[in-house]
């Protein structure tokens, strides 16, 4: 792995999400109810030694780098699945629903909470909204739709958490979202990343729209200590 987006969790832990680090010099992970993610340095035969010996066993991790790696006989694999890493170095903003966009705060927890249970873009957990800058279209008091940051990297944010209420599909809403998200992101002078399913070619589209671009294929899962 040579580029820092290769292995972005532990780029992010060590840097600048540094303050959520439960860490070794070479092993780091998220508090529980922040995120599920855990970096090492190299993945190689050291690191998952102490992988072994340090990870506690009452949780899941998810492990998130650009090359297949070996998993230890002692964990166990749960889901895993191919994803395309993409960056925005050009945003080419598209057409906008026009709705009112709110900042999230704690007030808004229970609403994400509920909305990422319901559409499933990835792990949102109690404390996740401390990643920040999270925003959100309501309407009749309802989160339909939401985006946000998660890992932050030098010189690079994850956008995160995109997400729409199913009966809300095809307005244009994540694509308002994700501008607004990647102005802000490109206004700090940082490059936009993410992660997507290499099969969700729908959504794949419409951030390439967006003027995202595939860096690099990505080994993901999720894996939990054996009994």
């Amino acid at each position: 792995m040579q580029h820092i987006l290769d292995n972005p969790v532990w780029q992010a832990l060590v840097t600048e999400d540094k303050r959520f680090n439960i860490a070794t010099p070479s092993l780091a992970y998220f508090p529980e109810d922040v995120s599920p993610f855990v970096g090492m340095e190299c993945w190689d035969d050291g690191d998952l030694d102490r992988m072994e010996k340090i990870l506690p066993g009452k949780r899941r991790f998810f492990i998130l780098v650009a090359r297949k790696v070996r998993i230890p006989s002692t964990f166990e694999i749960l889901f895993t699945t191919p994803l395309n890493q993409m960056t925005c170095s050009r945003l080419q903003p598209i057409d906008q629903a026009g709705e009112t966009i709110h900042h999230l705060g704690e007030a808004d927890v229970p609403a994400m909470l509920a909305l990422t249970a319901l559409t499933k873009p990835g792990p949102f957990l109690q404390r996740t909204i401390e990643f920040g800058n999270y925003v959100g279209i309501y309407e009749n008091g309802e989160l339909f739709a939401m985006a946000g940051e998660r890992l932050h990297l030098r010189g690079y944010t994850e956008v995160s958490a995109v997400c729409t209420h199913p009966d809300h599909l095809g307005k244009g809403y994540a694509a308002q979202l994700m501008t607004y998200a990647c102005e802000r992101i490109i206004k700090q002078g940082n490059i936009p990343f993410l992660h997507v399913k290499s099969d969700n070619l729908r959504a794949i589209r419409k951030y390439e729209q967006l003027g995202f671009t595939k860096r690099a294929d990505i080994y993901f899962a999720v894996v939990k200590k054996r009994a």
